[in-house]
């Protein structure tokens, strides 16, 4: 089982599994090269910022990263993983509804990637229970 205690001195992020309409597909992210973990895939969020709720993040990431807006989410996990060089917290939502057509805003490739075939594609080891979740 992950550790999923909160680790103050932890990097808090959030992390949106976009489902596509006929939730077949999820919408995943490749990670700028000059970024930590950079050349590896997603899913789409970022830093929760001091006095913002995971919640807010998550709506301002999308729009900020994705051109997105957040119609209808519901939280999934929360993990906890240890870097060597930084721990981070990742509160996991689900999307199912959203509003707008997704644009790499931060010139990052998005691509919708079937579920089943999620595992092709290389992710950061924090995101690795995600994953399992997703293709249990």
């Amino acid at each position: 089982m992950p550790n999923t205690d909160p680790d103050p001195a932890a990097v808090h992020v959030v992390a949106a599994v976009i489902f596509n309409a006929a939730r077949d597909q999820v919408l995943i992210a490749r990670r700028p090269k000059h970024l930590h973990q950079g050349g590896l895939w997603e899913f789409p969020g970022g830093k929760v910022e001091v006095g913002e709720s995971p919640r807010a993040a998550l709506a301002r990431e999308l729009w900020e990263e994705l051109a997105l807006r957040v119609v209808r989410c519901a939280e999934l996990m929360q993990v906890v993983h240890a870097y060597p060089d930084k721990t981070v917290q990742i509160d996991v939502w689900t999307v199912d509804d959203i509003a707008g057509t997704p644009l790499g805003n931060e010139g990052q490739v998005v691509a919708w990637v079937p579920l089943s075939r999620l595992n092709e594609y290389p992710f950061p080891a924090a995101n690795q229970d995600i994953l399992a979740r997703l293709l249990a």
